[in-house]
C-alpha cells in the first residue's frame, strides 16, 4: 500500500479482515493462543514459524497499529510500547550497552532528563547534554564510545526545531545512531526517516491518540535494530501496549491528519493573537517569522503543529495568575487532545529538573505552555484574554 498518501495509510493499511469479513478493526483481547499441535506450538515459540505466541509480544491488534505507524513514518518494523517513556527506555536498553556514549539534547522532556540521568547512568551509560541547535556543541560532544544521539524536534516546550539532516549526518561520521522524538509533528508534518533519522519515537498518548484516552508509545526503524533488538527487550521485559489501547490508537490514526491541520491553522492565529498582545512578552511558535528557525521548519516540516508557549510579563505568579484565570481550558500537563490544554512547565512537565538547568533551558518561571485543541479559536483567545488582560491592567 505504500503507494498511498498518507491519509490513506492511517485509514486503510496494515490489516488483515479476518474470516468474519468485519470494517472495522477487531480488538483481541487475548492473553494467549492456541495450537493446532505440539509441533506447531514448539516451531512458534522458536521462531522457526511467524504467528502468535503470547500477547506480550504478540498481539494483532497491536500488530496492525504497529503496521500503520511504520508505513505512515516510512519504517521497515515498528514496537508498540505501554508509554512513551517506556519507548525512550526501550530504545536504548536494545541500542546500548553498559561503557556506552549517549549524546542528547538538554531541550527534552524532563522525565526523559530524569531517565536519562537516574536510571540509564546507572546501567553505566555516559550521558551527554547539549543545547539542541548548537551544532558545534553536538560535534564536540562526540566522544570514541558515542553510540546514540537523541531529540525532540520540535521541542517541549520551547518548540526549538534542529536541523535532522545535519545532526544525521553527524551520526553517521561517529556510527552511532540518530533517535528523534516526533510526538509533536506526527508523520502527517514530519518523517525523520526520510530525512536521515534511525529511529523515531512516539509518545502515542498525545497526537495519535488525539484524545487524551490511552497510554502508549512507539518505536519506528529498521527490521535489524527495531524488529530485531528492541523488539526483543519488549518480549523479554515486557512495557507492552495493550490490545484495547491499541485499538484505541488506530481509531485515532485515521483522522490523525484531518486533526493536525486543525490543531496547527488554530495554533497559528493564536500565536499571531498572543504576539500582539501587551501582557505577552514573547511567543514560542515554528509558524512565527519571530521564530529562530522559522526557515528550517518551513522546510523540514509541513506545518508549525500545535504546540506554542509563550512568557508573560512577570514571573510565576503572573503566569499562574493567567492559568487561574481560565475558565474552559483544560489545566493539566498532557497534549495533543482535541481539548486545549494549558500548563506552567516550571512546576509540572519540568519541576524534576534542577532549577539552574531549567533556566538555562529557557524553561523560566514566566512560561506558559498551551497545546492548541480543537475549540472556536475566539473561545480559546476569549478564555485566554480573561487572564491577560487583568495582567495588562
Amino acid at each position: 500500500m505504500e503507494q498511498f498518501c498518507l491519509e490513506t495509510l492511517a485509514i486503510r493499511a496494515g490489516y488483515e479482515r479476518t474470516h468474519e469479513q468485519e470494517n472495522s478493526e477487531a480488538i483481541f483481547p487475548t492473553s494467549s493462543y492456541v495450537y493446532d499441535s505440539a509441533q506447531q506450538a514448539a516451531d512458534r515459540f522458536s521462531g522457526e514459524v511467524p504467528g502468535n505466541v503470547y500477547s506480550r509480544f504478540t498481539n494483532p491488534t497491536v500488530r496492525t497499529f504497529e503496521n500503520k505507524l511504520a508505513l505512515l513514518e516510512g519504517g521497515e518494523a515498528c514496537v508498540a510500547t505501554a508509554s512513551g517513556m517506556a519507548a525512550i527506555l526501550a530504545c536504548f536498553m536494545g541500542t546500548l550497552t553498559a561503557g556506552d556514549h549517549l549524546v542528547s539534547s538538554a531541550s527534552i522532556f524532563g522525565t526523559t532528563k530524569v531517565l536519562f540521568n537516574k536510571y540509564l547512568k546507572k546501567f553505566g551509560i555516559e550521558i551527554s547534554f547539549v543545547p539542541q541547535t548548537d551544532y558545534q556543541a553536538w560535534s564536540n560532544a562526540i566522544q570514541p564510545n558515542t553510540k546514540a544521539l537523541f531529540l525532540e524536534t520540535p521541542s517541549n516546550p520551547l518548540t526549538e526545531i534542529a536541523d535532522i539532516a545535519r545532526l544525521s549526518k553527524l551520526a553517521r561520521q561517529q556510527g552511532a545512531l540518530l533517535v528523534v522524538d516526533n510526538c509533536f509533528c506526527t508523520p502527517i508534518f514530519q518523517q525523520p526517516l526520510k530525512q536521515g533519522a534511525d529511529i523515531v519515537i512516539h509518545s502515542a498518548t498525545k497526537f495519535l491518540d488525539g484524545q487524551g484516552r490511552c497510554l502508549g508509545g512507539a518505536i519506528v526503524g529498521s527490521e535489524a535494530t527495531v524488529g530485531e533488538e528492541i523488539r526483543g527487550v519488549i518480549r523479554t521485559a515486557g512495557p507492552s501496549m495493550s490490545p484495547f489501547n491499541a485499538w484505541v490508537f488506530i481509531k485515532g490514526l485515521e483522522t490523525l491528519a484531518l486533526r493536525m491541520e486543525a490543531h496547527s491553522i488554530r495554533a497559528q492565529q493564536l500565536a499571531e493573537w498572543l504576539s500582539e498582545h501587551p501582557a505577552v512578552e514573547r511567543v514560542f511558535y515554528p509558524g512565527l517569522a519571530s521564530h529562530p528557525q522559522y526557515d528550517l521548519a518551513q522546510q523540514q516540516q509541513r506545518a508549525a503543529g500545535a504546540l506554542l508557549s509563550f512568557r508573560v510579563k512577570g514571573g510565576r505568579q503572573q503566569a499562574w495568575s493567567v492559568i487561574d484565570s481560565t475558565k474552559m481550558l483544560s489545566i493539566t500537563a498532557n497534549l495533543g487532545d482535541v481539548k486545549t490544554s494549558i500548563t506552567h512547565p516550571a512546576s509540572t512537565t519540568h519541576s524534576r529538573v534542577d532549577p539552574v538547568e531549567r533556566e538555562a533551558a529557557g524553561i523560566t518561571e514566566n512560561l506558559v505552555r498551551i497545546s492548541v485543541g480543537l475549540e472556536g479559536i475566539e473561545d480559546i483567545k476569549q478564555d485566554l484574554a480573561r487572564g491577560l488582560n487583568n495582567l495588562r491592567s
